[in-house]
């Protein structure tokens, strides 16, 4: 089984690294979902670590449905991704009332290649799971992070499952949300291939704001080999 970690720094991707993890998806801003990576973030990550790095592409936090405007930045992003020598792309589109806007998606698949494409956890948001799965099969979507449309991915473990049965290998399923050492086996033994953790831990900070106050967390160098133990 391989292990993601999604990355919200420098010293995070080093940890995956230094831990044996197989990837990581870079971003910035996990207190919100993630959002885009500075450019000297991915171009740090690239320059000096080896581990395959995919990269979020996220304009802002909230829903994914966007201007025209974040749109554009989206697109200007994955060029500068490619260009930087990034692996992948973790992105996506949703229409109003979130079902997967195929054109935008599309555009957004063709401007990657030839780096891989995972559509990310507005997956969690669509009304039909199923049809929004041959929808991105039809598009040729490389992997689908997704929680099982539950608020952690053990719960959605039975969703999960139907979504890995009904891919015939034509798209990954890359399960996230919640997974830890004490469950990740529970994925493996689900037949899923693929999963993705934080792996995280709080920061401890000598540093006192009153303004700005968020916690602070980086993965785990001792959890992520845990789960990678368990697997």
């Amino acid at each position: 089984m391989l292990l993601e970690i999604c990355a919200n720094s420098y010293q995070s991707a080093k940890n995956a690294q230094e831990a044996g993890a197989h990837r990581i998806e870079l971003c910035q801003e996990l207190s919100v979902g993630g959002i885009t990576p500075s450019y000297g973030l991915i171009k740090q990550v690239l320059d000096e670590l080896s581990i395959e790095t995919f990269v979020l592409i996220r304009p802002r936090s909230g829903n994914f449905n966007y201007s025209d405007d974040e749109f554009n930045i989206m697109k200007l992003n994955i060029q500068v991704c490619k260009q930087l020598g990034c692996h992948g792309i973790v992105s996506g589109v949703l229409n109003a009332n979130n079902t997967i806007d195929i054109d935008r998606t599309k555009e957004l698949i063709k401007l990657s290649k030839p780096m891989s494409f995972t559509f990310h956890r507005a997956f969690d948001c669509v009304p039909n799971p199923i049809e929004a799965l041959e929808q991105l099969i039809a598009l040729g979507v490389d992997k689908v992070l997704t929680s099982g449309q539950e608020s952690i991915a053990q719960k959605g473990l039975e969703l999960l499952k139907e979504l890995n049965e009904k891919t015939n290998g034509q798209i990954t399923i890359l399960a996230g949300s919640g997974i830890n050492p004490n469950n990740a086996r529970l994925f493996k033994d689900a037949g899923l291939n693929e999963i993705h953790a934080s792996a995280s831990k709080e920061l401890q900070s000598n540093s006192k704001t009153t303004m700005f106050d968020v916690v602070q967390k980086e993965s785990d160098l001792e959890t992520i080999k845990a789960i990678l133990d368990a697997i």
